[in-house]
């Protein structure tokens, strides 16, 4: 119950990590500290120089709610509504995959081509498909000025989370939204076909880490059969929308770079990069039609 956490801000923050280690989270100390300091409004600073603070007896309501809520499995981000995204505060909704920083290499990969484009034409038009939060795009619009996006989702939950973040970070005048199954109503050529498309056999979801297989939208994690589903209809359709100096990026599955190679090579596409993770992963592909 709210009523057993300590009022002090330093003695319940200790409280909230020893509840989370109970429970067997990975991290308690920081899961613990970013449901404080969000539903607090405190910061670390503030914990540090005011432990005696007194936190209010509806807020400690709404932290132990959190807690159990995070006890019980639910990512801390999910809880929190927002996850940071290449420098990014990005609102999170149930029909949108939590952005994760292996994704932030795609957008690494592919910003040198954005700004050569802009320098070389005046403007990148980029099309994100699969945008979920609008992470990706989002992500290259705050990078250069005149890139303009587009975010393609089946979701219509999606796409409205989306337009929120493009909103809130200034962003909208430049992102549009487009419901649309891929490429279905996508109407014009692009410089930039960008997706992290569901890229997970079916056979094996259900054996992913629960904070995904219970919180990420299937949709957004299921790549038909053998995961490769999504590749194949970007490597047939990709081409009558783009620009004659285009790149594509995908982001892969750590075993994927053979079979996606294979497929974008028999549509025509050379590999124009190859770009690991954090972790040393084989993470995202750039590819390029015809020969480098």
């Amino acid at each position: 119950m709210a009523e057993l956490l300590p009022e002090a801000l330093g003695p319940l923050l200790r409280e909230a990590r020893a509840r989370l280690a109970a429970a067997g989270i990975d991290d308690p100390a920081l899961d613990a500290r970013l449901i404080v300091e969000h539903f607090s409004g405190t910061t670390r600073t503030q914990a540090i120089a005011d432990p005696e603070h007194k936190v209010e007896a509806d807020v400690l309501g709404r932290i132990d709610a959190a807690l159990r809520r995070r006890a019980g499995g639910e990512p801390v981000h999910r809880i929190l509504g927002h996850r940071e995204f290449y420098g990014l505060r990005l609102s999170l909704s149930p029909e949108t995959l939590e952005p994760r920083p292996d994704t932030e290499t795609l957008v690494e990969a592919v910003l040198p081509f954005v700004k050569a484009t802009v320098a070389r034409e005046g403007a990148c038009r980029i099309l994100d498909l699969g945008t979920g939060t609008g992470a990706i795009a989002l992500a290259l619009l705050s990078a250069v000025p005149g890139a303009i996006a587009t975010g393609v989702d089946i979701s219509a939950g999606a796409l409205a989370t989306a337009s929120r973040n493009a909103a809130q970070l200034g962003l909208g005048g430049r992102f549009t939204a487009l419901q649309s199954d891929w490429f279905e109503k996508v109407s014009r050529r692009y410089h930039v076909i960008a997706a992290n498309p569901p890229y997970i056999p079916t056979r094996d979801i259900g054996n992913l880490q629960d904070e995904v297989r219970d919180f990420d939208p299937r949709l957004a994690l299921d790549g038909g059969a053998d995961g490769l589903n999504p590749y194949r209809i970007i490597a047939a359709e990709a081409a009558g929308f783009l620009e004659a100096e285009s790149r594509i990026a995908v982001e892969i599955g750590h075993t994927q770079r053979s079979e996606v190679s294979d497929i974008f090579g028999a549509a025509g596409y050379t590999a124009a990069g190859m770009f690991i993770d954090l972790g040393g992963n084989d993470r995202v592909i750039v590819f390029q039609r015809g020969k480098p």
